[in-house]
C-alpha cells in the first residue's frame, strides 16, 4: 500500500509518516524543506521525498505522483506566525485538498483513494448539523474574520462534503477533527466520535499529535475502522 502525504514535515505530519513507515507501507511526501524531516526518517526505503511547493506542481506531474496511491492524507496547516497566519496563500488547505482531489479524479482509479483530511474540532460539521449556542456562533464569525486559517480549514472540509458526494468512484474521505493538540511523546487511550462531546471554545479536550497519527493511520490500513467513519468528520480526543 502507498499514501501520499502532503504536510509530512509538520508536527503531525512527520509523526504519520513514521507510523506508516513503521507499519509496512511506502510513503511520499511532498515538502518544501526536506532538512525538516528526522534524519532518520530520510533514509528509509519506503520513503520517497518530493522536494517542491504542493500548489507549484503542474497538475500532470500530481497526477503523476498519485497513480498507483491508495490513500492521500492532508497534514498541513499554516505557520503560526504573522506572515503565515495573514500572509499568502490564505487557502492553502482548501487548494491542496482540491488540487489533490482533481488529480485523483484524473487517475480514474479502479477502486476509491481513502482521503484522510487532518481539520479542526472547532470547524462544525454542517451535514449533520451540530449545536452550537449562540455565543459561540458569534465567537466563530469573529474568529473566521480574524484568523483567515480557520476559515481556510472549514472551506477544505466543505469541499470534501459539497464536492465529493457519498458513492464517488474516486476518492473517498474522513475529515479528522482533534481538539487541542498537544506533544505527549506516545500513544495513549483516546476516543473518538462522531461530534464535539465538549465545546472547543469554552472547554476544549486534548489530543495528542501522535493519537492523530495512529487514528489516521488505522483509517488508512483498517477497513472496519474506515466503514465506521467514511464520510464523516469524526472528532478525536485523549482519555
Amino acid at each position: 500500500m502507498t499514501v501520499l502525504i502532503a504536510g509530512g514535515t509538520g508536527a503531525t505530519g512527520r509523526l504519520l509518516v513514521k507510523n506508516l513507515i513503521g507499519r509496512g507501507l511506502e510513503v511520499i511526501t511532498i515538502v518544501r524543506s526536506p532538512e525538516k524531516l528526522p534524519e532518520e526518517l530520510r533514509g528509509r526505503d519506503r520513503l520517497r521525498i518530493v522536494t517542491a511547493n504542493i500548489l507549484d506542481i503542474t497538475d500532470s506531474e500530481l497526477t503523476d505522483l498519485l497513480r498507483g496511491c491508495d490513500a492521500v492524507a492532508s497534514c498541513l496547516g499554516h505557520n503560526l506566525t504573522f506572515q503565515g497566519i495573514y500572509g499568502p496563500p490564505h487557502k492553502l488547505v482548501t487548494q491542496t485538498v482540491h488540487r489533490l482531489c482533481l488529480a485523483i479524479q484524473a487517475n480514474r482509479p479502479e477502486r476509491p483513494i481513502r482521503f484522510l483530511l487532518m481539520n479542526t474540532a472547532g470547524n462544525s460539521n454542517r451535514d449533520i448539523p451540530e449545536q452550537l449556542s449562540f455565543i459561540e456562533r458569534v465567537m466563530l464569525r469573529v474568529i473566521r474574520l480574524l484568523l483567515p486559517p480557520h476559515s481556510d480549514n472549514e472551506s477544505a472540509a466543505d469541499f470534501l462534503r459539497t464536492q465529493i458526494p457519498h458513492g464517488d468512484t474516486s476518492i473517498e474521505w474522513v475529515v479528522v477533527r482533534p481538539d487541542t493538540l498537544t506533544n505527549d511523546p506516545v500513544e495513549s487511550p483516546y476516543e473518538v466520535f462522531p461530534s464535539p462531546v465538549r465545546s472547543a471554545l469554552f472547554n476544549p479536550g486534548r489530543t495528542s499529535r501522535i493519537n492523530v497519527a495512529r487514528f489516521i493511520v488505522d483509517l488508512i490500513t483498517d477497513d472496519d475502522i474506515w466503514e465506521r467513519w467514511r464520510g464523516q468528520m469524526p472528532v478525536i480526543y485523549n482519555k
